[in-house]
């Protein structure tokens, strides 16, 4: 038993010893990591597949959603394991609405209305363009739903977004699409 003890012990000691190679610091200071990243979206991986917000930080065609998933504090929500439906905008699609709305949504005191915006991008589940049937509703987080409509084999969204390209990713798929989707006003 003792031997069984001491093995478990030195197994745990070699453990803790690899995992602190070379990330010396003096006690008490965090890593550099820590203080700048917390939640999900810290976490460091360079091997796996990356998730929706990565593969959105990663195109030069995203930047306004990515900008206003950071604005709207979601980074950390869509990091998660999903899966996740992302139907993404471009910045052209960002640039079709009347000017100013964007700059209007990421100001601070719009978060709410910016936050139900992306949400009614986002569904929980992966729907591959392939899967989509003409008159199917999808059901967002934001608690509205879209409407599939299916047009000279053209996916669109709520008759006015077109899925133009699909993206994997390891939490869910990002469908790109050519227009901005607006939730149903409030009654």
């Amino acid at each position: 038993m003792r031997k069984i003890l001491l093995a478990t012990s030195m197994i745990g000691v070699c453990v803790l010893l690899s995992c602190n190679s070379g990330t010396e610091q003096s006690a008490g200071t965090p890593p550099a990591e820590e203080s700048q990243s917390v939640g999900q979206s810290g976490v460091q991986d360079d091997l796996s597949q990356k998730n929706v917000v990565q593969v959105a930080i990663g195109s030069t065609d995203h930047t306004t959603l990515v900008a206003a998933i950071q604005a709207a504090e979601l980074v950390d929500a869509l990091s998660n394991a999903g899966p996740f439906t992302v139907f993404a905008p471009t910045n052209a699609a960002f640039d079709k609405l009347p000017a100013g709305t964007v700059d209007g949504l990421l100001k601070p005191e719009s978060i709410d209305d910016l936050t139900n915006i992306l949400q009614y991008h986002v569904s929980l589940g992966v729907f591959k363009a392939e899967n989509l049937t003409e008159g199917q509703t999808i059901g967002q987080v934001n608690g509205n739903d879209i409407k599939i409509s299916i047009s000279d084999g053209k996916v669109m969204i709520n008759e006015s977004a077109i899925i133009v390209a699909s993206v994997p990713a390891s939490n869910g798929i990002i469908h790109i699409i050519d227009a901005v989707l607006l939730p149903p006003a409030a009654n």
